[in-house]
């Protein structure tokens, strides 16, 4: 991000701050339908659309650290086993033997030169070739082993970063991330390590969950002591991207030492990404990837919160820290804390627990015929922003009209556009 682009969402954070209603030509945002959250159809069109379609980030090479390495991954539905390859490329496939539908890997995390099914032994080599089958007369002489490798997902890497996409024909992660990826080569995705990922179930919708991590209009009530301290919300700017991914900066308080203080705390002895702007090292700068990623990133670490639907009214939360180096000390774990009691050892940190603790209720009162829609203001715009998206992903001829939302925010409102810059400036020039 260059100097004039910061100075000018500097000023932008200090008109948002003044304004005493949206940006003049905002659109007013209709209602959303309520059933958005407990249809079981509308459940089904996301499955099927967009965790289909979409990239999805599946993991870190410091999981699968060497050539042979392997492990598995079915957050988004379908068996997957992802490779170092021997060639060192990652890959993913489906972990389905081509032979009668065994899984390839049963273990969670492995290492071999080949993947072997333990059913009938047929054999692939870690780019899915397959190279052995035990009886291979019995097959017959026109049997051709060269059509039956393991079915491949496709898988590309950020850095350290994999993230896979069930459909062939998805353009490639770079583009689907678009001027997200510029901003954020200064956070060094290429010298992350992974120190923390642990998972927990929720008793509600996926986005109820996950919307809760897309606006600061709850923050002084839901985040009293924890966030609202540090995080000046009336001077938060939100910006939107193609795809249905969008950026929160949130500045903190006046009365604070911006140089020194952010939205959350971090230990003295964390290493620092030298390279990291002013924004990602004195306010919140949030990111929203769509569908399921939300980080609020800084030089301290990357910390993506990941929403992945299990039911229509469940849903598990994935916390993940990935930081710099930190070399023979304890990694370093934003968001989780040792609890014996939990089944895996851990518990969420108070922060989280305030956005997740009312998803059940929250949900339960959804269900009830007093949830009849949901009215947005201009400060959850990056919530309508993300519905619009969701809908185009689905394709809008395949919603019943009484589920959809109307396309209001157009691209006049969407990145490298903003019509706030020329409001903010026109009070400016007129006095001159």
């Amino acid at each position: 991000m260059d100097e004039a682009e910061i100075a000018r969402l500097k000023r932008l954070m200090e008109w948002e701050g003044e304004r005493s209603a949206p940006p003049e030509g905002f659109p007013s945002l209709p209602d959303m339908p309520a059933a958005r959250y407990t249809s079981g159809e509308f459940y089904e069109l996301e499955q099927a659309h967009v965790f289909r379609k979409s990239w999805l980030f599946a993991g870190h090479i410091d999981e699968i650290p060497e050539p042979g390495c392997y492990m598995r991954w079915h957050n988004a539905g379908d068996p997957i086993v992802i490779v170092h390859g021997m060639d060192g490329i990652v890959r993913a496939f489906y972990n389905t033997c081509r032979h009668r539908g065994a899984p390839v890997v049963t273990e969670d995390r492995g290492k071999s030169n080949r993947l072997m099914c333990a059913y009938h032994h047929w054999t692939y080599k870690t780019d899915g070739t397959l190279i052995g089958i035990p009886q291979k007369q019995d097959f017959g002489p026109d049997f051709d082993m060269s059509c039956r490798a393991l079915l491949a997902v496709r898988c590309e890497m950020l850095g350290n970063l994999v993230f896979v996409n069930f459909d062939p024909d998805a353009v490639p992660l770079l583009e689907y991330l678009g001027p997200v990826a510029e901003e954020w080569e200064e956070f060094q995705f290429d010298k992350l390590r992974l120190a923390a990922r642990h998972s927990f179930d929720l008793k509600c919708n996926w986005k109820v969950a996950m919307e809760a991590n897309m606006e600061v209009y709850h923050v002084p009530y839901i985040h009293p002591e924890t966030v609202a301290p540090l995080v000046d919300a009336l001077r938060n700017v939100n910006t939107l991207y193609p795809e249905g991914h969008g950026r929160m900066l949130a500045p903190a308080p006046r009365d604070f030492d911006r140089e020194s203080v952010r939205a959350i705390d971090h230990p003295p002895q964390w290493q620092t990404i030298e390279t990291v702007g002013e924004f990602g090292r004195t306010a919140t700068q949030s990111y929203t990837i769509f569908p399921n990623w939300v980080a609020p990133i800084s030089n301290y670490f990357v910390p993506p919160l990941l929403f992945w639907p299990t039911g229509l009214d469940t849903c598990r939360l994935e916390l993940v820290t990935m930081a710099p180096d930190w070399g023979d000390g304890p990694a370093p774990d934003l968001w989780t804390v040792p609890d014996e009691t939990r089944p895996n050892g851990r518990d969420m940190v108070p922060l989280i627990h305030e956005d997740t603790q009312f998803g059940e209720a929250i949900q339960k009162s959804m269900e009830s015929a007093g949830f009849q829609s949901v009215p947005l203001s201009y400060q959850e715009a990056r919530i309508y922003h993300f519905h619009q998206h969701l809908d185009r992903m689905i394709g809008l001829g395949r919603i019943p009209p009484e589920l959809r939302v109307e396309q209001v925010i157009g691209d006049d409102w969407m990145w490298p556009n903003d019509p706030r810059t020329a409001q903010m400036e026109a009070p400016r020039e007129a006095a001159e």
